[in-house]
C-alpha cells in the first residue's frame, strides 16, 4: 500500500495499492492551510479505505515545485510517517502527477505566485518523460522561454493529484527509473530569513 502526500499547491493525500488502484484520496485547495489540514486528510483516507497505517509499505512524497512554507509541511508529514513506520520514502517531482502519463507531449504549468509560474516539459517518447524543469519564469516570459515547445499543449495545474504521484512512483519502480533526491524544489528563496 502506497501513501502519497503533496502540498505544493493545496494539500493532497491518497492511498494507492500496489496494482495502482486508488483506495482513497482527500484534498484541500487552500494554498495556505497545509499544517491545519494535513492530519485531517490523513485520517480521512485511512478511515475511508479501511486501511491501517501499519499496512503502508511505501510513502510517496511530492517535492515540488512549490512555495517554501506549504511544500515543507507535506514533505515533513511524509518523511515523519515513513520514518515512524520504517518504510521507504519515495520522492517524486509534483509536476509528474500531471505530465508523466500524458498521452502526448505536454507542458505542465502551475502558479508560483508573484506573477511567476513553474513549468516542466514532458516528451512522451523520452525515457524519463520530463525533459525540462521544473523551472521558474515570469508569466509574460513563458512563451519566449518555451519557444521550441510553443506547439506543445499546456496543462494548467490547479492541484496535484496525490494518487497520480503514487502511480508515477510505481512506474519508476517497474521501469527501474531513479528517484530524484528527496530535496524540496522551492525554486525561490523563502520570504522570511533569519536575522544575522
Amino acid at each position: 500500500m502506497f501513501l502519497a502526500v503533496d502540498s505544493s499547491l493545496g494539500t493532497q493525500v491518497a492511498l494507492v495499492d500496489t496494482w495502482g488502484v486508488t483506495r482513497a484520496e482527500a484534498s484541500s485547495v487552500d494554498p495556505r492551510g497545509h499544517a491545519e489540514i494535513i492530519g485531517v486528510l490523513l485520517e480521512s483516507v485511512f478511515t475511508t479505505a479501511g486501511v491501517r497505517p501499519a499496512e503502508v509499505t511505501s510513502v510517496v512524497m511530492g517535492i515540488g515545485p512549490g512555495p517554501f512554507t506549504g511544500l515543507r509541511v507535506g514533505m515533513a508529514a511524509a518523511s515523519a510517517f515513513a520514518l515512524s513506520r520504517e518504510v521507504p520514502l519515495l520522492p517524486v517531482i509534483s509536476h509528474d502527477a500531471l505530465g508523466y502519463f500524458a498521452a502526448g507531449d505536454v507542458v505542465v504549468v502551475t502558479d508560483a505566485r508573484r506573477g511567476e509560474v513553474a513549468y516542466s516539459v514532458y516528451r512522451r517518447a523520452h525515457e524519463s518523460r520530463r525533459v525540462l524543469g521544473p523551472a521558474l519564469v515570469k508569466l509574460e516570459d513563458l512563451d519566449h522561454v518555451l519557444a521550441e515547445a510553443r506547439d506543445v499543449p499546456r496543462i494548467l495545474g490547479a492541484e496535484i493529484p496525490a494518487a497520480e504521484l503514487a502511480r508515477v512512483a510505481l512506474d519508476y519502480q517497474h521501469r527501474g527509473v531513479a528517484f530524484p533526491e528527496p530535496t524540496p524544489r522551492y525554486l525561490r528563496a523563502p520570504d522570511v530569513s533569519v536575522p544575522r
